[in-house]
């Protein structure tokens, strides 16, 4: 009973799991719809008051522009100036003409009335009248008075139609834009007015959405109506319609709810920048409701559906998410019977049964985790060497927890770094395991784990993975050598050892890393011609080429390749004779000699490829090579065929190689010198710019000059100075100063060491020279 009891709180509380987001998401829908409805029919009632704006500024800037034409045009100023007599009935006439040119259908345009006070004329649509004798002089001259120089007015139609019957006026109102005339005179005498009829622009309150329950209209400035579909309230006081929020259109724009005739309403408004009229639009709450109304309704049915079906997905549910653990229950029951009716409940007997079992997973933890260390170093180091599935290796790296830098590395790389002498060292044969340690915990420690693998030490070497996130080549570069030089100042600074560190090519992908480890482990070989305590990258050997993944059975086969692509011509003659010897040494048959020879003549083809050598570089002839060594017949033709026909073309491009390579080296540094042999110039200063490690440009630059860098920069120095102090008459301080000296007199005496005399000496020594030469040729 107690299992069915757990079973019905399970199925309660997946009931009331199910309820309450069902519940919540429907209230939360229902209310967020309907302000959404309510958002958009604002934002689009804004938009449309924005749209009815633009068009009816569009028809007054109209106006404005043509009536502007017109008060500067050469007719209206004659006719300003003239009393328009019956003798000045051509001047009359342009100036109708005119007037008329302004009423296009675009504009609205019913009139345009001009008044003369000065000369007492007025003219409009029905013809020219005497203005103290029009019907309407009065509020017209109050116009004139007043202190607007121009201005979009309301004004009654029947100031403009005294002369026709009243019916002829369209609407009760009409909005002209006025106008004083001359415009350039302080004390204006006359009047013009563009007279749109309110009710022509009503057409642009329409909207295809236009609802019964809503209502668009304009104000002027003072809150009087300009456009209403009823034009009867044209003209009034807009509190006239039972609005009552005028206080609240003090904005630009915005919307409020107002209350007219009992009734609730959304206001929106915009107020137009150009001459400050109002533009109202009124929307019925009701309306806006009856939307939201409907989409309740939706939203409510679909949450009673959503509710069945998610309370009968609880029920079915808990039962079964209950069967595991009844099964669990039994299983126990039968393992070990009568043990779960002693509990208060079935969580009580799998709590136990559970706790007995981490016990037992955390005894086995701890053993495992004691070896987890030496199992992760001997799984890297067989990665290293290439002696596991490749298409196992990213899965296997994530299962030693290497997962997080194989997903947030972009480019790789592997060092692998030797001890270079024990001799003159502290230290002997004896502690060399023990500075590999050393040195293994120092790279724990200086390189964070984010951005290597564990450390792993392989025949005297200590390897380790490199790793950036960083997708730049030039960047990780960069990073790559600043690591292995504070490597090497930390060893050498802590240990008191000199240690040398290869470099890989960087790579991308993970299935690469067999490959880079042989290119670490070549990059190292260089110390042969370099020395020791380098830091170079495998890019510096062939050409940037990545080692192809080769396995040779003879140690005496790869130090020859290695004498090969070090272009030691001697070394790799000595070892192609010990080859020779070794091979010939054994009791085979002629055609078992072809086996061994066969394997050296496809390591010499396949460090051709790699180094990116093609086989018409090497030979001419036709034909292939094998068939040509087994047509040999004697160890002498065999030796001098692979020396003569393979090793030695592919010595001389290994060494045209190398010695291109140094040789740009050194002519990069010499021009640096040249150009900044003023500055604060040093090896590391050059090293960074042209991204190589300082050891490795010393000791190429040496190999090339047959001098140190800092012997080269003293020497063009003081040749730049013994130039100076013949051909200018620049100080010996100002020499000294430009030449990087602290003072005077450091420049002296490194001068005199150099020249046996002083710089004053020697400009006076060179300006008698000069002169004796002058007189001799005189």
């Amino acid at each position: 009973m107690r299992s069915s009891s757990f079973l019905t709180k399970m199925t309660a509380f997946g009931f009331l799991l199910s309820m309450v987001p069902v519940l919540f998401i429907g209230l939360f829908s229902y209310a967020t719809s309907a302000r959404e409805v309510q958002s958009h029919v604002n934002k689009g009632k804004e938009q449309l008051l924005i749209q009815i704006n633009a068009n009816v500024e569009q028809i007054l800037t109209t106006v404005n522009h043509t009536l502007n034409q017109l008060v500067n045009s050469a007719v209206l100023n004659r006719a300003m100036n003239s009393p328009l007599n019956v003798t000045d009935f051509t001047l009359y006439d342009n100036l109708r003409n005119e007037l008329r040119h302004m009423q296009v259908f675009d504009t609205k345009l019913e009139d345009v009335v001009l008044v003369n006070e000065k000369q007492d004329w007025m003219i409009k649509n029905s013809g020219v009248y005497r203005f103290k004798d029009y019907a309407y002089s009065e509020p017209l001259d109050r116009l004139l008075r007043s202190n607007d120089q121009s201005a979009w007015l309301l004004n009654p139609s029947r100031w403009f139609y005294s002369e026709e019957s009243a019916s002829s006026a369209v609407c009760p109102y009409s909005i002209g834009l006025t106008k004083k005339l001359p415009v350039d005179k302080p004390n204006p005498y006359g009047l013009i007015m563009a007279n749109i009829p309110a009710c022509s622009l009503e057409s642009l309150l329409q909207h295809e959405s236009a609802d019964a329950s809503d209502t668009i209209m304009v104000l002027d400035d003072r809150y009087r109506i300009l456009l209403h579909p009823d034009h009867d309230l044209i003209g009034r006081p807009v509190s006239e319609t039972g609005f009552g929020g005028i206080d609240k259109l003090s904005q630009s724009s915005g919307q409020f709810k107002s209350r007219i005739d009992q009734h609730s309403y959304s206001v929106t408004y915009y107020r137009s920048p150009y001459n400050g009229w109002i533009y109202l639009s009124l929307t019925s709450i009701a309306s806006l409701t009856r939307e939201s109304d409907k989409i309740g309704l939706y939203t409510l049915a679909v949450c009673l559906f959503m509710l069945v079906v998610t309370l009968l997905i609880a029920w079915f549910g808990s039962r079964r998410m209950y069967s595991p653990i009844q099964k669990l229950l039994k299983l126990i029951n039968d393992r070990l019977p009568g043990t779960g009716r002693e509990r208060s409940n079935e969580f009580q007997v799998i709590g136990e049964h559970i706790h007995q079992l981490f016990q037992s997973n955390s005894r086995l933890e701890s053993e495992v985790h004691q070896h987890l260390k030496q199992v992760r170093s001997f799984y890297l180091a067989k990665a290293f060497q290439g002696n596991v599935k490749l298409g196992e290796l990213a899965g296997q790296l994530r299962g030693f927890g290497f997962g997080p830098q194989l997903e947030d590395w972009n480019q790789m790389a592997v060092l692998t770094l030797q001890i270079d002498a024990l001799d003159r060292t502290r230290y002997d044969r004896n502690d060399y395991d023990l500075l590999l340690f050393a040195i293994h915990n120092m790279i724990e420690e200086l390189i964070e784990p984010s951005g290597r693998f564990v450390p792993v030490e392989i025949d005297q070497t200590v390897v380790v993975m490199y790793g950036s996130s960083s997708a730049d080549p030039a960047e990780f570069n960069g990073a790559l050598y600043e690591t292995t030089e504070n490597l090497q100042r930390q060893i050498q600074s802590f240990l008191s050892l000199t240690v040398s560190i290869g470099m890989s090519l960087p790579f991308r992908n993970i299935k690469q890393l067999p490959l880079a480890y042989r290119e670490g482990l070549d990059a190292l070989k260089h110390r042969l011609k370099l020395g020791e305590g380098i830091v170079i990258q495998y890019e510096n050997l062939n050409s940037g080429k990545h080692y192809l993944k080769i396995r040779y059975p003879s140690h005496l086969e790869n130090e020859l390749l290695d004498a090969i692509k070090l272009a030691d011509r001697e070394k790799a003659k000595e070892l192609l004779r010990s080859f020779m010897d070794n091979v010939f040494a054994a009791e085979m048959s002629p055609q078992e000699y072809q086996v061994p020879l066969a394997r050296l003549l496809n390591s010499l083809l396949m460090t051709m490829q790699e180094s990116g050598i093609s086989l018409n570089q090497v030979r001419r002839a036709q034909g292939t090579l094998l068939e040509e060594m087994i047509d040999l017949s004697t160890v002498p033709e065999i030796e001098d065929w692979f020396w003569t026909g393979v090793i030695h073309p592919m010595l001389r491009i290994f060494a045209d190689r190398q010695q291109s390579q140094y040789q740009n080296i050194s002519e990069k540094i010499i021009d640096l010198i040249q150009r900044q042999y003023d500055t604060d110039l040093s090896l590391e200063e050059c090293a960074s710019r042209l991204n190589y490690n300082a050891n490795y440009l010393s000791s190429v630059f040496r190999k090339e000059t047959n001098v140190s860098f800092s012997e080269y920069l003293a020497a063009y120095r003081l040749h730049m100075a013994k130039k100076w102090l013949t051909e200018t008459e620049m100080p010996v301080k100002d020499i000294a100063a430009r030449l990087r000296y602290n003072n005077p007199q450091n420049f002296i005496r490194s001068f005199r060491k150099q020249e046996g005399i002083t710089p004053g000496q020697y400009r006076e020594k060179r300006g008698l020279t000069e002169a004796r030469s002058g007189e001799s040729a005189g």
